[in-house]
């Protein structure tokens, strides 16, 4: 069987093909950010929230032509060059025309939110109607959906500027890298990896080449990146955002989230993407519950009388981790908040990764041939079209792609794994999730706790090429949350010796989101732990003045 792919459109351009292009936007951009005056208050742009950006729209001191301009700039720098951090797939080749149709309509009528003329990366399993949506996978390369995903709709609608598609683990799963793009690198340091499988909008995020991310989390993959990376992060609500438009890989758990540097930016971005969708029916479940504007809720004093349980049972597999989140415990105490130690059951803690899989494999083969469908006749549409056509590269391709072993492998495990008519699914589906909902409640009902906090990851981020745990590792909370369906929110906690990021985890009831980013801002103001990445500094003029 033989292989064709569509041509991606003219407005977007695979990175790593188009150098004179991107040195030439980039050129630009580097000569009118030196130029302009630095007089007033120079924020690094590393350290800007989108609230802070709209203060410089409005002072008349930034454009969104401009700001495009610089993160152009540090993707031709860090991207493909420099520590090629290897995140940017597809580049949108109208984002600084759209820029400046978005300054001029500021100018003619106001922004249409504060999202207006805000840069944004997408996770490339995330459809947009202009740029190839591929699940970083040499199987769908060059594939154009028919429309856009709900999420993007809605961050087009807000003024958002879609910069980039970006890298991702392949069909959301396996390591730390596609078929099309390879290996993603961690900017903290490029021996390790950032983590899967939104791990191309982690690493992005934190070398600054966007202001925005969305990533895409099934079993921890908005969070596992978030902490490698060392920025802010949510796994909402299911049903709190659309998936409509999103590859699925188990639709009992998958949800889109935001990432950014900070909580604020976080919140921001769930102000927009977050809504009530008729193509999903999860999102009735949300009606009613979506805030107006979550940043009203980033109190900087939450933590003051809070109750935080503490599940101390998902320490011990790295000494500095600990240590970490420790301090960070400390620095809860000492603002006012009440910390309880609390542990899940251990029988449920020994069978939450099978329960898992149980429901994700099969899912994954029942409902990828629905997304396949609305591909053009030459793609794959069914799971095992996807193993009959990935048998057939054992080598690279002429346009760069690879093979991908380890998620290809896992194709004909999920192929083996059942239907979801069988009594196993069925049951684990009807009763399992609810025996996890209803423990999980339990256990913060009997102890009154505003939310549950633990290490987003136990041990430090994996070397590249190497995403296995330690046998030694303690087991990961990270997948109660999709189990549930509830909240966890991300935020930075410290570093260890060798300069790699830790996070930690703020977990709470359905539709907590608004209580969460209260505590996770506090602690974000307390601890002030983000840090830029030591391989993607500032370049040359680059900040917002305000």
């Amino acid at each position: 069987m033989s292989l064709s792919w569509m041509a991606p459109p003219k407005s977007v351009s695979r990175l790593r093909r188009t150098r004179p292009l991107v040195a030439g936007l980039v050129g630009l951009a580097v000569s009118v950010v030196v130029a302009a005056p630095l007089a007033g208050q120079q924020i690094p742009l590393s350290e800007a929230t989108v609230a802070e950006i709209n203060d410089a729209f409005d002072a008349g001191t930034l454009t969104a032509e401009r700001l495009v301009e610089m993160y152009l700039a540090r993707i031709d720098a860090y991207d493909q060059q420099g520590p090629a951090l290897n995140t940017v797939l597809w580049l949108n080749e109208l984002a600084l025309e759209r820029a400046r149709e978005l300054d001029a309509e500021r100018r003619r009528s106001g922004p249409r939110s504060p999202l207006h003329g805000i840069p944004v990366v997408l996770k490339d399993n995330v459809d947009t109607s202009d740029m190839p949506t591929t699940a970083g996978s040499i199987l769908l390369e060059g594939s154009i959906p028919p429309d856009d995903a709900f999420l993007v709709q809605k961050l087009r609608d807000a003024g958002a500027i879609i910069l980039a598609k970006v890298n991702m683990s392949e069909f959301a799963s396996g390591a730390t890298m596609s078929s099309v793009g390879g290996w993603i690198r961690n900017p903290h340091s490029l021996d390790h990896s950032p983590s899967g499988s939104s791990g191309g909008t982690g690493s992005a995020i934190a070398a600054t080449l966007a202001q925005l991310g969305i990533g895409t989390d099934t079993g921890g993959s908005v969070r596992g990146p978030s902490t490698a990376n060392g920025i802010a992060g949510l796994k909402p609500t299911l049903g709190l955002v659309s998936r409509d438009g999103i590859i699925p890989l188990a639709l009992s758990f998958d949800t889109g989230g935001p990432m950014a540097r900070s909580v604020h930016d976080v919140a921001a971005m769930l102000n927009v993407i977050a809504g009530v969708d008729p193509a999903d029916e999860a999102t009735s479940a949300a009606q009613g519950r979506i805030e107006d504007d979550y940043t009203t809720f980033l109190d900087p004093d939450a933590l003051n009388g809070a109750r935080i349980g503490v599940a101390r049972q998902f320490m011990g597999g790295d000494p500095e981790v600990d240590w970490v989140i420790d301090a960070g415990l400390g620095h809860m105490q000492a603002a006012g908040a009440t910390l309880v130690d609390v542990t899940f059951d251990e029988w449920l803690v020994n069978a939450k990764s099978d329960w898992y899989t149980t429901i994700r494999w099969p899912e994954f083969r029942q409902q990828i041939p629905a997304y396949l469908a609305t591909t053009a006749p030459e793609y794959p549409k069914t799971l095992a079209d996807l193993i009959e056509r990935s048998q057939e590269i054992l080598a690279s391709t002429d346009d760069g792609g690879r093979p991908n072993p380890v998620r290809w492998a896992l194709f004909e495990e999920e192929d083996a794994s059942g239907e979801v008519t069988d009594f196993e699914y069925v049951t684990m589906r009807d009763h399992g999730l609810q025996l996890v909902r209803d423990h999980v409640m339990g256990v913060m009902e009997r102890h009154d706790l505003d939310a549950i906090v633990y290490p987003t990851a136990g041990t430090r981020p994996d070397r590249v090429g190497q995403d296995v745990a330690p046998w030694d590792a303690p087991p990961s909370a990270t997948n109660f949350a999709n189990l549930t369906g509830f909240p966890d929110l991300i935020v930075p906690a410290g570093f260890t010796t060798d300069g790699l990021p830790v996070g930690i985890s703020f977990f709470g009831p359905a539709f907590s989101e608004p209580v969460l980013f209260g505590l996770g801002f506090a602690f974000e103001q307390r601890t002030r732990a983000r840090r830029d990445p030591v391989t993607t500094p500032p370049l040359p003029g680059e900040g917002v003045r305000r």
